[in-house]
């Protein structure tokens, strides 16, 4: 098994294998990326520069457990692990982000949780999600990149857009990216968003209307514990075991990558703590095998 981990400011791989009855971590690596902060309030990843360190750490990982150049093939399954409400929004046509990643600690959409505080919104949506309105979660950082980035929303509309958070922008390439990438999310992501109904695990369509996110952009919403999909050699990286299938480990209350079977995240759990490093600017991007 290989773990990814994506929190806020850090990524991993985490090859785990089998010892006796229990597991043991073969090796690890990581990486840095930047945190950006183009004016006070707004916090930003690039989505791009985050999968390419992905694969790097991949490579290191697997390289380190001696995996790399073919035997990669003899891993059982991948599991993911990350930052839940941070969001990403792309051309689902070649993959390119339709704008940075918008970070679960920027404030540049308080203005518009008040309009629907105001307008009373906030009981309705707190009764179908659980949740307040507030700039912390997802949809409302997918809003403002379909209503400020030119274009994206028309382009939205015609279903040429997806839009998830870091484990579907991650899922997505390690499946094939433009190429029948699966776009997809687990339910303890969905219900970050402010989008999904607790009662029913769906989407929800009055929650779609009232954050004005076409529904055709939104990624099928699973089990922590399915099987997502095979993975497929990536850029810069060993080929990954290309008959396996994809399984989501979410409980992550440390810096450590989640390991052991499949397990899933109560809903309304805390989101893991971040753990950027302020001085630089810079955020890390890790693997363990």
């Amino acid at each position: 098994m290989r773990s990814l981990q994506s929190p806020a400011c850090e990524v991993a791989s985490s090859p785990i294998t089998r010892s006796g009855c229990g597991r043991r971590q073969r090796a690890s690596a990581y990486e840095e990326h930047a945190q950006l902060t183009p004016q006070p309030g707004w916090v930003e990843h690039d989505p791009e520069e985050i999968w390419q360190k992905t694969v790097d750490v991949i490579r290191g990982a697997l390289g380190q457990a001696g995996l790399a150049d073919g035997a990669a093939g003899r891993l059982a399954a991948v599991g993911v692990t990350n930052q839940r409400e941070t969001s990403v929004l792309w051309d689902r046509r070649t993959g390119r982000p339709l704008y940075r990643a918008i970070v679960w600690q920027d404030t540049r959409t308080r203005d518009a949780c008040r309009a629907l505080i105001d307008r009373g919104l906030e009981p309705s949506v707190r009764a179908r999600t659980g949740l307040p309105v507030a700039t912390y979660f997802s949809a409302l950082k997918a809003a403002w990149i379909l209503d400020h980035v030119p274009g994206v929303r028309a382009h939205a509309e015609r279903g040429d857009v997806c839009f998830g958070t870091m484990d579907s922008w991650v899922i997505w390439w390690l499946t094939g990216g433009p190429a029948g990438g699966v776009h997809v999310t687990d339910a303890t992501n969905a219900s970050r968003t402010l989008l999904m109904n607790l009662h029913t695990r769906t989407w929800d369509d009055e929650l779609l209307g009232i954050f004005r996110i076409p529904r055709a952009a939104v990624p099928e919403i699973r089990l922590s514990s399915d099987r997502y999909g095979a993975t497929v050699p990536v850029r810069s990286a060993p080929p990954c075991p290309s008959a396996r299938t994809w399984a989501i480990n979410r409980p992550r209350s440390s810096g450590r990558p989640a390991a052991g079977p499949a397990m899933r995240r109560t809903p309304t759990a805390p989101a893991a703590s971040c753990s950027s490093t302020p001085a630089t600017g810079r955020c890390r991007a890790g693997a363990a095998s």
